[in-house]
This record gives structure tokens, sequence and C-alpha cells, in this order.
């Protein structure tokens, strides 16, 4: 699961950062309202933490655009203001949740979970093509009911494409779903990716298209992957 942390307090960022790290998050920190909406605009996130008191643009007129633009994924405000006038703004703006500063790590934690789970479970959970399944929650796939083991980056190709099919995923979203902040991934590194993913779905009935110019496609077969 990935997350965003839009928090411009560098020592709180950081230390969030970890506390989510360790529970098993991929997790993205930017500083200022801008980033914020470019990478819950652009990227594909669990769950957004967002600041209201953001350099740039405020994390109220964040939230406020991203739900205009069709975004739904669960957003949780962790901030210093605690007026009700603040509160009741942030939800109707669209918000999920509303913690105030100071907080307590494992009610963050545990705020964070409901809302993963309440998002997850508003949509589709499982996804089958061919003899390929996956779990879009946790990423756990197998084929013919056999475990597909699979390296992170790879599963997470994996379950945007499952998540599409049968329409394309650009390549430029692939790109920047597997990117960190701090460490870019090139599109040659995700043609490698999608090489190797396809190689390992071999004989499932799900292949990897490539619609030249655009991106990736997964589709069902009849019968055995054909040699690429």
């Amino acid at each position: 699961m990935r997350l965003l942390i839009a928090e411009d307090d560098e020592m709180l960022a950081d230390g969030l950062g970890e506390v989510f790290s360790s529970a098993g998050f991929a997790v993205d920190q930017v500083a200022t309202g801008p980033r914020a909406l470019a990478a819950a605009r652009d990227g594909q996130y669990d769950l957004a933490v967002v600041d209201l008191g953001l350099p740039g643009l405020d994390g109220m007129e964040v939230i406020r655009r991203l739900r205009a633009l069709g975004r739904q994924m669960p957003v949780l405000i962790l901030t210093a203001r605690d007026e009700l006038g603040d509160r009741v703004r942030g939800l109707n703006e669209g918000a999920d949740d509303y913690l105030v500063k100071p907080f307590e790590i494992p009610e963050l934690v545990a705020r964070v979970n409901a809302l993963i789970r309440r998002g997850h479970a508003r949509g589709q959970t499982r996804s089958r093509l061919g003899l390929l399944e996956m779990d879009l929650t946790t990423q756990e796939a197998t084929v013919d009911g056999r475990p597909l083991d699979l390296p992170a980056r790879e599963r997470a190709v994996l379950q945007l494409l499952m998540s599409a099919a049968p329409r394309v995923v650009p390549k430029a979203r692939l790109v920047n779903s597997l990117s960190d902040w701090d460490r870019e991934v090139s599109p040659n590194a995700v043609e490698i990716y999608v090489s190797r993913l396809r190689s390992r779905l071999a004989g499932s009935r799900a292949d990897i298209r490539t619609v030249r110019g655009i991106g990736y496609r997964l589709e069902e077969i009849e019968g055995d992957v054909p040699p690429s």
C-alpha cells in the first residue's frame, strides 16, 4: 500500500515516514501544497495525510481541487487547527477524517488503516483474468490457485494492470506510480519490469500487451501465452 504525506515540518514528516514504513507502507513525502496536489493527482495512493498549513497552496485548497478532479482516495487532515469551523470546513471540502496535533501515533495509524479498509470495501478487492487472480488490497497473486511470488515493483505493476484491465495503463502512469519522490523510476526500468512479469505469467492465460506509444494492457487469452 502506498501513502502520501503532505507535511512541511521536516522532523514530523520524517517521523511519520518511519512509522508508516515500519507498518508496511510505501511512503512519499512532500512539503508544499503544489507538490501535494501534483503527487495526489498523478500518483496511485491508498491514502493521503495532509497538513492544512502547507506553503504555496493551503491544504484545504489541495483537498478541494483533488475532489473537483474526481480523485476519491481517502484523505486524513493532520493539523494544529482545532477550531470547530476548521474541522467542519475540512470535512465539507472532502476530507474523510480530521486529527488535531498533538496526536498519539497508535491512533493515527489506526485511523489510517480504518480509512483504507473502508475505501477498499467500497470497491472491488479481487480481480481475476484467465487463471490469474489477485487481491488488489494485499497484492497477493495466484495462478491456478498457486501463489505467484513477485518482487515488490513487479507486484505493483501487476496490481495497476489488473485494476485497469482491459483498459490500457499509460507508461507514464506506471512510471509515476513506481517512483518515490527521492528516487525516480525510468521508462526503461518499467519496460524491464513488464518483460519480467510477462515471463512470470506464462501459462496463466493472461498476457501483457504493449500498446505502442501509449502503454500496456492486461488481456485474457486462450491457451498458453505465445513466445514474445
